[in-house]
């Protein structure tokens, strides 16, 4: 971005603020017709960091304890824990602990940010078209000290960043007739890890929304959209564990364990309890299913919610153990789901 456009943009930002006090930076972007990155480095208050991904990502856990965030367009995760150090092989990264749980896919990650949003901290990463991929923030109980030291440690001397044109890639299902689904159903019915299944799908060329449709008969069932409020529910009445999947083409963040707080405010439901929230925009659900996916320890459930566009906003799964079967209380909920929804 040119000097010239840097202030140009930064005084158009800033009386957006003042017109819009409460609107969140994403939204101020879209707003502006930039992105969010570009807003990001034109404020005085942030410096941008060299983009030595892994080093970062490797060091957050002397800030102690700190609140991680990804989201989509449609869903927001966000769970307080301690970083522990992160694994990687190739382009795929792997953080994993009872609190922070990610998977990062680094082909498009390209910038950092030290960011100060009214006296609120955070690190924030960006893909290589400005889009936020995965934010970590402070909390009362981090290490300040720590966090000085890691921005003197990888700031960069000129703030300035150059972000890539995304290209409009429509999204193109192959017609049913052009799909093996005799193939695909058998290659479905035989699975043992569900790790497996986005393998199958590549094999076979079948988006995941699609896949939903051509299933095995009996091994998906497309619920109404508003029972993701009602799963929600249910899992807080019940006081059972079990998992969030939220994602970005670039990070995936888990949660295990309960949601207890469950409250709506207007298009959002929200989780709201002291180590985990999530913020859920039911009304932008264009298709809810039931899935069911076989493996070497029996069926394994979720419930799947997509966007009209086909992208996969949010997955829940009951909590899993390694070599241990599916959770029967989950099992229990599921069918609850189900059977209300044949009653309906």
């Amino acid at each position: 971005m040119e000097t010239l456009n840097r202030l140009e943009l930064k005084t158009k930002f800033d009386n957006y603020k003042v017109d819009n006090p409460k609107s969140r930076i994403r939204e101020a972007a879209k707003q502006l017709g930039v992105t969010e990155a570009d807003l990001v480095s034109v404020s005085s208050n942030n410096i941008l960091l060299r983009p030595d991904f892994t080093s970062i990502l490797n060091n957050i856990h002397t800030l102690g304890e700190v609140m991680a965030l990804t989201r989509n367009d449609h869903a927001v995760h966000e769970r307080k824990g301690i970083y522990s150090k992160a694994t990687f092989h190739s382009q795929i990264g792997l953080i994993t602990n009872p609190d922070i749980d990610l998977r990062l896919f680094m082909h498009d990650w390209k910038f950092v940010f030290a960011v100060n949003e009214n006296e609120r901290e955070s690190i924030q990463f960006f893909d290589r078209f400005g889009d936020a991929i995965h934010k970590i923030y402070l909390t009362d109980k981090s290490n300040h000290d720590a966090y000085t030291s890691l921005i003197e440690k990888y700031k960069e001397d000129v703030n300035n960043i150059k972000v890539e044109l995304k290209p409009f890639n429509a999204s193109v299902e192959k017609l049913d007739e052009d799909i093996d689904v005799e193939g695909f159903q058998t290659e479905w019915k035989n699975l043992k890890d569900t790790h497996d299944f986005f393998g199958m799908l590549k094999k076979y060329g079948i988006s995941r929304r699609q896949s939903m449709r051509v299933a095995p008969k009996g091994f998906t069932l497309q619920l109404s959209n508003n029972q993701a409020e009602t799963l929600l529910n249910l899992v807080s009445s019940s006081g059972i564990d079990f998992m969030v999947f939220v994602g970005n083409n670039s990070c995936l963040q888990i949660h295990t364990g309960k949601a207890t707080k469950v409250v709506r405010t207007g298009p959002w439901i929200n989780v709201l309890d002291p180590m985990f929230n999530l913020h859920l925009n039911d009304q932008a659900i264009d298709s809810l299913w039931m899935v069911r996916k076989p493996t070497n320890l029996g069926l394994v459930h979720s419930i799947e919610a997509f966007d009209r566009d086909g992208n996969l906003i949010i997955q829940f799964f009951g909590k899993r153990k390694p070599n241990i079967p599916e959770n029967e209380d989950w099992r229990k909920l599921v069918k609850e789901l189900e059977n209300q929804h044949e009653t309906n």
